[in-house]
């Protein structure tokens, strides 16, 4: 499937394309035991199963992929009625670096918050919960922040 795609940049973002067309997204779709395999073949699942199936399929290439457990603020996006949330996502080593992916948005985005890293959810959950539990709230805000650089001393006194 994507053996015809240059090798690296291009070859990740073909396999995330595939994945982002193929696979809808919904919460009402998430389950705690869905396998890469599942949300291929179901086609359908929350973003922890679209990042396992573009690693799955990265591995397949050769190409080292890790799950990541993020938090994607709004920060550059246009405003929605809906909270932003935490997001399954995936960084995979292309020259010499990590880089990240994500297969749901399937855009470049800023604001994002890097939690943990792992071979899979498994490894690095959101949240591990034991008997009854019920999470009645949670709020992160996220706000972009612009670094002024090259100032020297008697600028940043004037500015202040």
């Amino acid at each position: 499937m994507f053996g015809h795609v240059a090798p690296g940049w291009n070859r990740v973002q073909a396999i995330c394309d595939f994945v982002n067309h193929h696979v809808t997204f919904g919460y009402r779709y998430a389950s705690s035991t869905k396998t890469a395999y599942q949300a291929y073949v179901e086609r359908q699942g929350v973003c922890r199963d679209m990042a396992h199936l573009a690693i799955a399929l990265c591995r397949c290439m050769n190409i080292p992929a890790r799950y990541c457990t993020s938090y994607l603020g709004d920060i550059g996006v246009q405003t929605v009625d809906a909270p932003m949330d935490f997001s399954g996502c995936m960084e995979v080593y292309l020259a010499d670096a990590w880089h990240s992916f994500d297969p749901r948005n399937n855009a470049r985005r800023i604001g994002r918050i890097m939690i943990a890293r792992g071979r899979d959810a498994a490894d690095v959950a959101f949240s591990t919960a034991f008997g009854n539990c019920r999470l009645r709230s949670f709020r992160v805000w996220t706000e972009e922040f612009i670094e002024r650089r090259n100032m020297d001393w008697a600028d940043s006194t004037e500015a202040a």
